[in-house]
């Protein structure tokens, strides 16, 4: 098809199409970072920035620059680019950590701090109002320097409300520029987080932020609740990677903003290249039935399917390949009927007759790697095979 986006007038008449002001925020280079056993080299996270950046990302968190000298050292380097991107990095409500910050030459720096009772008790072992005013300090002195800040709270999801709402308004009057609802251990549902950002926004002025762990399979379609509540950042990692679970995906965040919002500010056709790419650097072998980005995401092998999709790919296709930079695949298998693999033949460049496209459903149905689907090559060495009979 020419053109690589369906229709939004043939989505279903619920969808909401109500404008968003949002941006993205990728944190792959830090928090997807944080998954067990990856480590980027210097290469890979400057090369994954520049992809970020031509993909029209808005900020990209380059790192935590406290870690090392050789992390520090990346993220200076990253800012030092002159990317579009806004750089940001992350720091601890700690003076040590803002001037690290400082020293990198990022546009914006994340000074984080959690306040629920849990983390208070059995990680800091100090009260909600001491831990705050190290948080405030930290930012006024990164404010001080010129810095925009973001002002996180880790493990918002489980702070009491109302000390949340009174932590953001006391940032505001540090002129933070951002309040970030972090869901630490993915507790949230799309149902929770509309009501969170929506009792936030209320009250405060400064753009909120969403930063969302996939725990319960979930990240994603938090972030979009997020969005529509009116949360201006949205964070992502590439692949969905990060601790534990991982965090909202980047590539099906696009896609959704784009098919259910209309926004169609980032290039979708890079999202394939830079997930193979991460997977590359990270070693993590994505998920055959990734949305998105997975080897099945446009991969049709029912005859009642495949008839369809060489008609009009639309019938079972929410969106095209191309507008993710994808292809699609028609794979003969044992699902695959008589008319659907003459129109996948007929794809090939081949004309059977009816007696050699018999003789080739027989082999389809009765060969011992029809349970993966057969490749286009052995397909076609079985159509080559039935002509010269």
């Amino acid at each position: 098809m020419a053109n690589t986006d369906y229709s939004k007038n043939e989505l279903m008449n619920f969808i909401d199409q109500s404008p968003l002001n949002i941006e993205i925020c990728d944190v792959t280079l830090r928090d997807g970072e944080q998954t067990p056993g990856v480590a980027f080299t210097r290469d890979e996270k400057i090369d994954l920035a520049l992809e970020l950046d031509s993909i029209g990302v808005e900020v990209i968190e380059a790192g935590f620059p406290v870690v090392s000298t050789s992390e520090k050292d990346i993220v200076k380097e990253i800012s030092n680019l002159g990317l579009d991107a806004n750089i940001c990095c992350l720091a601890r409500s700690v003076i040590d950590d803002v001037d690290a910050a400082i020293d990198c030459d990022v546009d914006i720096v994340s000074i984080f701090i959690a306040m629920s009772d849990l983390h208070l008790k059995f990680k800091y072992h100090k009260s909600c109002a001491d831990v705050f005013s190290c948080a405030m300090g930290a930012i006024e002195h990164a404010k001080d320097h010129g810095l925009k800040v973001r002002f996180a709270a880790e493990d918002a999801t489980r702070t009491n409300i109302e000390t949340l709402k009174r932590a953001f308004l006391a940032a505001e009057d540090y002129h933070v520029d951002y309040v970030s609802i972090a869901d630490t251990i993915g507790i949230l549902s799309p149902a929770t987080t509309h009501y969170l950002v929506s009792e936030v926004k209320k009250v405060v002025n400064t753009p909120i932020c969403i930063h969302c762990h996939n725990d319960l399979g979930m990240a994603t379609a938090n972030t979009l609740v997020a969005a529509e509540a009116g949360a201006k950042q949205l964070h992502t990692t590439i692949n969905g990677i990060g601790e534990r679970a991982g965090n909202a995906s980047l590539e099906e965040l696009l896609v959704a903003l784009r098919v259910q919002h209309g926004i169609e500010t980032y290039d979708t056709t890079k999202l394939n290249s830079i997930s193979r790419k991460l997977e590359k650097y990270s070693g993590l072998p994505t998920a055959v039935n990734k949305a998105v980005v997975g080897k099945h995401a446009f991969t049709h092998e029912s005859g009642i399917h495949v008839m369809a999709i060489l008609e009009e790919p639309r019938t079972y296709e929410l969106f095209t390949p191309e507008m993710v930079g994808g292809k699609r695949n028609l794979v003969v298998g044992k699902h695959t009927g008589k008319k659907a693999l003459k129109g996948i033949v007929n794809d090939l460049g081949y004309e059977l007759d009816q007696d050699e496209l018999c003789a080739l459903i027989s082999k389809v149905k009765n060969c011992t790697e029809v349970k993966k689907g057969l490749s286009k090559e052995r397909l076609e060495e079985m159509i080559r095979n039935v002509r010269s009979h």
